[in-house]
């Protein structure tokens, strides 16, 4: 074990990580979403950068110093949740999402229905089921989940 490694931690969302939360949010996209086209992808991109990522409660979770993963709120909503592919399934989205509980509650979410990795794990997390909807700007169903007492 190195020792002079710091370990994870989750701390709030500063400017000079923009960079590094958009590379993560690259990858863990086209991994979760391989459905949505480039176009809308581009348009996605654009306005987390300019419109969402300046106004959401954002943090990040950090490994070796390096951000490997985000959540973005707005109220007790999870506008986002991402985290690099490299690093799924080691528990650092359940610690996100935990971190995200313990300070808003109860959460929503709305995620693809189409996401094989998103939609199961809130499934898992323990998110129920609330609606689907048409998600008219990328032609997608929008599934709406919820934890109980959301």
């Amino acid at each position: 074990m190195n020792t002079n490694t710091k370990p994870a931690v989750i701390r709030a969302y500063r400017p000079a990580d923009l960079e590094p939360v958009m590379a993560v949010w690259k990858a863990a996209n086209a991994l979760a979403h391989p459905f949505l086209t480039k176009r809308f992808v581009a348009e996605v991109e654009r306005s987390i950068r300019e419109d969402f990522l300046p106004i959401s409660e954002t943090y990040v979770l950090e490994d070796a110093e390096q951000v490997i993963g985000f959540i973005a709120l707005m109220d007790n909503q999870i506008g986002g949740l991402f985290l690099d592919p490299a690093c799924h399934g080691r528990g650092y989205g359940r610690a996100l999402v935990d971190h995200a509980v313990g300070l808003k509650g109860p959460l929503k979410v709305e995620v693809f229905r189409d996401n094989q990795i998103g939609r199961p794990f809130y499934e898992r997390y323990g998110f129920e089921f609330v609606e689907d909807e048409l998600h008219a700007p990328s032609g997608q169903v929008n599934r709406k989940m919820a934890m109980p007492g959301a």
